[in-house]
């Protein structure tokens, strides 16, 4: 039996809505669009107290604002398709479970071909849980680090952090909330206990946070340079002999 894709649109302008599920129509392919939102402050609410959607298809550019402090304010672990007029959002989609990145016009063969490689993610996903209880269980990857602060003791969650690096013999913490602690491990060690579709080792002394890169430009000899999100003095340039594995990282999530 084939089953119904539950779609949410997230799309201010009325015709551009329209447009877009007149499309999903001709593709062929069996959905419901469960809603249709205007707004962050729409889709925030949706999300924080509607029914979850198996797919969202979403423009960057709404009425109050980007798209993307939707997510900065929600956890949104649903599959996204970006329908934009704006190329230049790439690189931020692919923080966001994006899973496609399409300009309008949105053609009708596009939408069908990003919905479908939706369609193969999720029976991927399906196969391996179905296949799970045959494999040893996998490698879990570092949740939170307990840190020292005073004579107190607090959580530091390993989403929060921006990125890791050392100083002389010290390795440090920085969060998104522009807290720094101590950490007891060298950065050879937080390689292997962070999870490496999020965190990736820059140079010999950073290891970011995909979500942390606000941008990324040229540098020269074949390095790349990151502007971050958080406020740091610390230096993030891509080193020349890891910018391709980088480059890979970015686009696929891991290397």
């Amino acid at each position: 039996m084939i089953k119904t894709i539950k779609i949410v649109i997230i799309e201010d302008e009325v015709a551009a809505a329209r447009r877009l599920q007149r499309i999903l129509q001709e593709t062929g392919i069996q959905h419901e669009v469960v809603a249709v939102l205007e707004s962050v402050e729409d889709s925030i609410n949706y999300f924080k107290f509607g029914k979850i959607p198996d797919l969202i298809l979403s423009d960057i550019h709404l009425a109050d604002g980007n798209c993307f402090n939707i997510f900065r304010q929600v956890e949104i672990k649903i599959p996204v398709i970006f329908t934009t007029a704006f190329d230049q959002y790439a690189i931020n989609a692919f923080k966001v479970n994006s899973i496609d990145y399409l300009l309008k016009p949105i053609q009708v063969d596009e939408l069908r071909a990003a919905i479908n490689k939706f369609q193969d993610h999720q029976s991927d996903s399906l196969l391996f849980e179905k296949l799970k209880p045959y494999y040893p269980e996998a490698n879990t990857y570092q949740q939170r680090f307990v840190i020292k602060s005073g004579n107190k003791y607090n959580i530091l969650d390993t989403n929060n952090i921006a990125l890791c690096y050392a100083d002389e013999k010290l390795v440090f913490a920085l969060s998104y909330d522009h807290q720094k602690a101590i950490l007891d491990f060298s950065l050879d060690k937080l390689e292997q206990l962070l999870d490496p579709s999020q965190f990736f080792r820059i140079n010999r002394k950073v290891i970011i946070h995909v979500k942390s890169i606000k941008n990324m430009a040229l540098y020269f000899r074949g390095k790349i340079k990151l502007g971050l999100s958080v406020n740091t003095d610390i230096e993030t340039i891509v080193s020349a002999e890891r910018a391709d594995d980088f480059k890979s990282w970015i686009e696929k999530g891991t290397i």
